[in-house]
Formats: C-alpha cells, structure tokens, sequence
C-alpha cells in the first residue's frame, strides 16, 4: 500500500512540475514599465510677418520622454491669438517622419490676447520603435491686405535625453 502511495504522489509531483514549466514558457513576462524623465517646457508662439504685427497662436505646457524610449507624454494649451482667422492648429512629427494630431481634452478660460477658450490636449504617445525625438508644428492664419489670406507656421524639436 506504501509503495502505491509513493508511486501516485511521484506522478502527482510530475504532473504538477510539468504543469509548472509549462505555464512558465507560455505566460509572457510582464515588462518593467518605463519612468518618464522630468517635464520639458513648450513655448511656441506664431506671430504674422505682413501688416500689423499679430499673435496668431500660442503653444505651451509640458512633454517629458519615458526611459524605455518608446513614449513621451504631454500636456499643451493652444490660444488661438484675438486677430489671427481661423483656428489655429498644430501636429507632432515623431523622428521626423511619423505624424499625428493630439485630440482636444477640454477647454478652460483664455487669457488675454486669447479668442474664446484656451484648447486643452493632454495624452500619451507610444511609438513601434526607438523614439529619438519629437517636433511640434504651430500654424496660425491672419487676412492681410483685405481679404487676402496668410498662414505661417512655427515649429521646434524637442529630443530624447535617453538616447
């Protein structure tokens, strides 16, 4: 009866060390999360270059890159500047070839020099590989003489202290 004993809980013991190493290759290791470095100031102001001298847009908050090189977060405030027409907007080019267009988060009350509201994006960006940096592109517009239309764009690249 000892020896049947002994027999079973050796298969048991088998069963459940290969249960075990199973589950070890196929459950996928869970990857450290990244840390993100400090906050980078933005500042980009686009001013119109014909006629009276205009603030057109203003771009400003934060951006800070994750430590894993594959991330930024950012929180920006675009003021559409009281004489340009119509909104302004802006883009981010990640190494200068990927682009895309943060979605608007809220609004909350302009300062002075602003229209209406002051436009609030706030977010996270995960890039497929290596992120080595990030340009934010302004563009505001203004009429000027008369009803001729003008737009002009600013932009500054913000690299990636982790590489």
């Amino acid at each position: 009866m000892e020896l049947t004993r002994s027999k079973a809980r050796r298969a048991v013991n088998c069963v459940a060390i290969a249960i075990a190493t199973l589950a070890a290759i196929l459950v996928p290791v869970t990857p450290a999360h990244a840390t993100y470095g400090p906050d980078q100031p933005v500042s980009i102001t686009v001013t119109s270059n014909a006629g009276p001298s205009i603030m057109l847009a203003q771009l400003t908050g934060t951006l800070a890159f994750d430590d894993g090189n594959t991330k930024f977060r950012y929180a920006l405030r675009l003021c559409w500047g009281s004489g340009s027409y119509p909104k302004p907007n802006f883009y981010v080019s990640v190494n200068g070839s990927t682009v895309f267009y943060p979605g608007q988060t809220g609004t909350t009350t302009a300062p002075a020099g602003c229209q209406l509201s002051l436009f609030l994006y706030d977010g996270e960006y995960t890039h497929s590989t290596t992120l080595t940096n990030v340009t934010l592109y302004v563009t505001g517009g203004w009429f000027y003489p008369g009803n001729t239309y003008n737009s002009r764009t600013k932009s500054v690249t913000y690299d990636n202290p982790y590489n």
